[in-house]
């Protein structure tokens, strides 16, 4: 699959071969052109796993300032290429500006909180639709309500986190009510170790998930360390944290309660450590990845696209719109909430 989003050229589909052509961008699988696409249209290009570029055309790439990034299959980014003059430094310089700047600060803190509560939400009200309405659900739906009232009232982001964390603590009293397996039970959030085959679960998608906003970022040129919402600490990825929140519940929640609800994955598939650490088991992991792959590759309606996007493309999409903004190329940030 390929596709043009923020004039970045994504090429996800395998064993493709990308090769200069005048002044064109040419496709070809075997000895068949798939698309060729016009250089000027183009910002960057972005290729993942198996696919092969011709050094004539990097080598107009880094002419024209085109960067190239490259990422595993699974998404994982593994490189960039740049020309001899970067917007780079220019943009983590704008990044580091805003993240001094306590309003901007707040208000990216704020945007992506936004974005979790309405899709946390909205996981809340499809469990409501499809199975009726509990305590902890109705509950859970007006806290989350309640914060999205509040949120643009708050003056510190630590209002912020806290709105947010009234609102996560809502949620998670309701989560065993959206699982309708009666080999798992859900008493909280619990983590370092988990403790249960809900929470390892949960930690484990939660995981793969900030690998792939990490790589977004990275593939932009952000510096994924450097947050808003979350404190910053040493070693710790708070900004890919921070774009992860607007994909916590409508990607890596829904995956875990398909997983559990569809019975692809049973108690046998995790294990007690020493201790009382809750682990997935070599082929639980595998189901994940497997499902979690898959969902990469489905497609769904962004707000600001007419084409479907790819799952796995969202991250990339919110990352490059985070740039634009810190760029001051877009006059706001605009983050993903789901259907």
């Amino acid at each position: 699959m390929t596709g043009e989003l923020l004039n970045t050229l994504y090429v996800q589909t395998q064993g493709v071969y990308l090769r200069l052509e005048g002044d064109t961008l040419r496709i070809q699988h075997e000895d068949v052109t798939l698309r060729n696409v016009p250089l000027h249209h183009l910002g960057g290009v972005a290729v993942f796993g198996n696919v092969l570029i011709s050094p004539f055309l990097l080598h107009r790439c880094a002419e024209e300032g085109l960067e190239v990034a490259w990422f595993s299959e699974s998404g994982r980014f593994q490189g960039r290429l740049s020309g001899p003059v970067s917007g780079n430094v220019l943009l983590r310089r704008a990044q580091h500006k805003a993240l001094d700047n306590p309003s901007s600060t707040l208000y990216l803190a704020g945007r992506f909180v936004e974005a979790k509560l309405k899709n946390s939400r909205l996981v809340l009200q499809r469990a409501v639709r499809e199975r009726g309405e509990t305590e902890a659900l109705a509950l859970a739906i007006a806290e989350h309500e309640a914060a999205l009232r509040m949120l643009p009232q708050a003056r510190s982001v630590d209002e912020v986190r806290g709105l947010e964390g009234q609102a996560a603590s809502a949620y998670f009293a309701a989560f065993g009510d959206l699982l309708l397996s009666g080999e798992f039970r859900f008493d909280g959030r619990n983590k370092r170790p988990p403790r249960d085959p809900v929470n390892a679960l949960l930690g484990y998608i939660y995981a793969l998930l900030v690998t792939q906003c990490t790589a977004a970022l990275e593939g932009v040129g952000l510096d994924p360390q450097m947050g808003f919402l979350h404190a910053l600490r040493p070693g710790r990825n708070a900004l890919a944290l921070d774009l992860m929140e607007e994909f916590r519940a409508w990607w890596a929640d829904r995956l875990a309660l398909s997983l559990l609800n569809r019975k692809q994955l049973t108690p046998k598939h995790f294990k007690e450590r020493p201790g009382g650490a809750v682990l997935l088991d070599e082929e639980g992991r595998k189901a994940v990845i497997v499902a979690f792959q898959s969902r990469r590759q489905e497609t769904v309606q962004h707000p600001l696209f007419k084409e479907p996007v790819p799952v796995g493309l969202l991250p990339h999409v919110q990352a490059r719109l985070l740039a634009r903004y810190l760029r001051g190329d877009l006059p706001e940030y605009a983050p993903f909430v789901g259907r």
